[in-house]
């Protein structure tokens, strides 16, 4: 079979050529009349929405449904989803660059449907929509305009976080036609609107809406080139205008001849427009320059970034300006290294010398032929025309001695991937240039809304892409649509996934719960094995107990904290500790967490109460009673808290003797410094009995110091640290100089020098110096140094005498100085002793 010349199907355009590849034939039933239908597109060779215009007259045909359908299909003609529709008049019919179907009702509700299945969110415009009414709604990339029946603008900039925003207001009027310019492409970053309202176009943004004084208007159509850099004009005269979308610059003005509007009037690329009536469509140029192309039915155009596609009852074509490596190696007369490498491989082909010949012709510039053909294959649709000019490419760098074929892999790869997904049962007729702005996930990502999986292992493997998505994917679709039973549905989703890397089936089992299936939900998540992705579903399950159970197994203390105060914060208490009850994993971390606070270091004394007292925990729970007791700033109030805690102990009284004894002591104290605090100048509540005994000898109540020692028994050797303190505190000499006249101390005179020292008081300090030796307490020549220490060199030097230590002497004497009075009594004392 004889295949057709690249240029068979170019049309020349002023100084370019433009092509039309025919995709697929016979793509519509031709009962369905496409005349009586809005159809919509998505970018990127995507899916084709049709609904029943409803300003249209149709005949009642028995054979087909009554009811409106919104019908979505590939561009072969595949039916993919019918989605039954009865939620009023459709105002705007349209999809997202990642293939959203976005259906607008004349009260302002938005239906996002984000898969083919009939799945959607739901939203409303909001700002008067539902009472003004809708009249018409624009598209781009992830957003959309919606024009009110008041002229007012509503704009939404993404579909998952829909906050429908005004836009400034146009003047009042008949709009004619409007077009948006996205957001990527304005110097505002906020999406602009272009409307035709009288003779001119006024320009819309968040902040204000400009007149660009015109007056060629009214204008029919306004489109803006996909790069934004251009708007096309249309006049109800029928002039084509071409002008820079600044209003700054008119580039070129074209007369169609026709006084029908045109349906159309969209950009092909970013180099002409596309003006389509019936059955007849026109390619506009630079200067007017005009191709034609005649069909035998009604056409539809959907843009694309670097052309448009032309839906027909029997066809599905793409429209688009011949790309420079195509026109350099096919065009008529072109003599380019690419082109006669082309030539080569064709004489090698039919054993011609003449291959060797064009080889050494473009020898020098056989890197860049080689290039071109590379690329020129990646912009071809005839697979024919791929293998040749990939054979050429191949010809040419087996010539070359150094070549990189990296790109020539690439391509190959690429081009296997998009003859693929072009095969009319995929219906996805990617071009080159689509295919790179989609990317190969966002290719999978189509594959995977069609369910059709075992082309997105394929290709994913190809690229080496990651599975783990699609393998999930289907497992999701397996659980919501599978007739069979829950065992048998889980069972072959774990044999087909187990092993797999990176499968979450967590996602899986919450495809299950949201579509009622619970049991089966459970099963599948026994298989996941992050316990952090098993405990949220499993408590929006409603499954408290095994989502605590999966958190302490996996050892996780912040997830078990999360689970815990879920079930707090959703169960009865009682209910609460009966599930923690049987977990003592659980139960230390509430108790910790009790104890700890809300991070202000005060414990929740409540809820220890209560989990105690339903564990029977009885020292533990007065514990928490005495504990409140100490914070407690009156006494009376903290007589009562420590009641509390010995009424708790009293049942066990024999194995809680020593807590009774400290409670009744403790309640004993707060009694007796409730009176001194009621008797006393100061307060003494809160105080500990030591502290007390302090407080009140310092204060000179030595009687009532003496009182509390006797009640509690406080030690001899205690009462007299407490007493030598609270004196040295109090600065009080002559009690402690009155002490040191007693003839024993139970904790020695050591104590009563140190504290008398450090209090200042170096004359009274050196009192005690001879009770510590007498009491046998003192090494030998350590009553020299604490002479020195209060600074009593000559009574330091008797010692050293007496012990006849002749090296502390002579220090003695060094320090004091030969020549003064307290050097001269030094060496006097030991002139008798030591010689010199």
């Amino acid at each position: 079979m004889d295949v057709a010349h690249p240029t068979a199907g170019w049309e020349q355009v002023g100084e370019r050529f433009y092509r039309k590849t025919q995709l697929y034939s016979k793509i519509f039933d031709q009962s369905l009349d496409l005349d009586n239908y809005i159809v919509a597109g998505a970018p990127y060779g995507g899916a084709i929405a049709l609904y029943r215009n409803e300003d249209k007259l149709v005949a009642f045909q028995p054979t087909k449904p009554s009811k409106p359908s919104i019908d979505i299909y590939s561009c072969a003609g595949k039916l993919i989803r019918s989605i039954p529709w009865d939620k009023g008049s459709i105002k705007g019919l349209g999809w997202s660059e990642d293939e959203k179907l976005l259906v607008i009702t004349s009260e302002g509700t938005v239906r996002c449907y984000y898969d083919f299945q009939g799945n959607f969110t739901q939203f409303s415009l909001g700002n008067g929509a539902e009472e003004i009414g809708v009249k018409s709604c624009k598209f781009y990339n992830h957003g959309l305009v919606a024009l009110l029946t008041n002229n007012a603008l509503v704009s939404v900039s993404s579909y998952d976080e829909s906050r429908p925003k005004l836009l400034a207001s146009p003047p009042e009027g008949i709009v004619h036609s409007w077009a948006l310019i996205p957001p990527a492409y304005t110097l505002s970053r906020s999406v602009e609107v272009l409307l035709s309202i009288g003779q001119t176009v006024y320009v819309s943004d968040a902040t204000e809406c400009e007149d660009r004084f015109l007056d060629i208007g009214p204008f029919t159509h306004i489109g803006v080139s996909p790069n934004g850099r251009f708007a096309s004009l249309y006049t109800e005269t029928g002039h084509a205008h071409v002008i820079t979308s600044d209003f700054q610059t008119r580039l070129s003005e074209h007369e169609s001849k026709s006084r029908i509007p045109p349906k159309y009037f969209e950009w092909c690329g970013n180099d002409a427009v596309v003006i389509a009536w019936e059955d007849e469509v026109h390619i506009v140029g630079p200067g007017g320059a005009l191709a034609r192309f005649y069909y035998d039915s009604r056409v539809h155009l959907v843009p694309e970034h670097d052309g448009v596609r032309v839906i027909a009852n029997d066809s599905c074509d793409f429209l688009q300006k011949v790309p420079d490596v195509i026109e350099e190696v096919f065009r008529l007369g072109t003599d380019s290294p690419a082109s006669i490498l082309l030539d080569a491989v064709e004489q090698l082909e039919m054993q011609s010398p003449k291959a060797d010949d064009n080889i050494q012709l473009i020898r020098s510039h056989l890197v860049e032929a080689v290039g071109t053909c590379v690329n020129a294959a990646g912009h071809e649709f005839s697979v024919h025309w791929q293998k040749q000019l990939l054979k050429a490419a191949s010809f040419g760098k087996s010539v070359l001695d150094i070549y990189n074929s990296d790109d020539f892999v690439d391509m190959c790869e690429s081009l296997r991937v998009l003859n693929a997904v072009r095969f009319f049962e995929i219906g996805l007729p990617l071009s080159y240039e689509q295919y790179q702005r989609l990317s190969p996930s966002g290719l999978i990502a189509r594959l995977l809304n069609r369910h059709e999986y075992l082309l997105a292992l394929r290709i994913a493997g190809y690229l080496r892409l990651p599975t783990d998505k699609i393998y999930v994917h289907w497992a999701s679709a397996k659980v919501r649509l599978g007739a069979e039973d829950d065992d048998t549905i889980c069972r072959k989703v774990v044999e087909k996934l187990s092993g797999k890397p990176g499968i979450s089936f967590e996602a899986i089992a919450r495809a299950a719960y949201d579509e009622g299936r619970g049991r089966l939900a459970t099963e599948l998540l026994n298989h996941e094995p992050r316990a952090g992705r098993q405990v949220p579903l499993l408590l929006s399950m409603e499954e408290d107990e095994v989502a605590l159970d999966k958190a302490i197994e996996s050892g996780d203390t912040d997830l078990m904290y999360f689970v815990l105060h879920q079930l707090k914060r959703k169960l009865p208490l009682a209910a609460f500790f009966r599930v923690i009850n049987s977990r003592p994993t659980a139960t230390a971390l509430v108790e910790a967490s009790a104890r700890l606070g809300d991070g202000d270091g005060r414990e929740d004394t409540a809820l220890l109460k209560d989990l105690y007292y339903q564990d029977d925990r009885r020292l533990d729970g007065a514990a928490v009673f005495v504990r409140e007791a100490l914070r407690q700033p009156e006494s009376r109030t903290a007589g009562d808290k420590l009641a509390l805690a010995g009424k708790l102990l009293t049942d066990n009284a024999k194995e809680n003797a020593f807590e009774l004894t400290a409670i009744k002591e403790a309640a004993t104290l707060l009694r007796m410094q409730e009176a001194f605090d009621r008797d006393l100048t100061d307060s003494f509540t809160g105080l500990s009995v030591n502290q007390t005994m302090f407080k009140l000898i310092r204060l000179g109540y030595h009687g009532r110091a003496k009182k509390i020692q006797s009640e509690f028994k406080v030690p001899e050797k205690v009462a007299w640290w407490i007493r030598l303190q609270a004196l040295v505190a109090k600065r009080d000499w002559n009690e402690i100089e009155e002490i040191s006249k007693t003839r024993k101390s139970p904790i020695g005179w050591e104590p009563f020098y140190s504290q008398t020292l450090q209090a200042g008081n170096p004359r009274l300090a050196a009192v005690f110096i001879p009770k510590c030796a007498s009491t046998g307490g003192l090494e030998p020549g350590q009553s020299i140094a604490m002479y020195e220490k209060c600074g009593m060199r000559v009574k330091a030097a008797e010692e050293a005498v007496k012990i006849k230590d002749a090296e502390a002497w002579s220090r003695l004497l060094e320090a004091a100085g030969r020549g003064t009075t307290e050097g001269r009594e030094i060496e006097r004392l030991g002139l008798s002793v030591f010689k010199k």
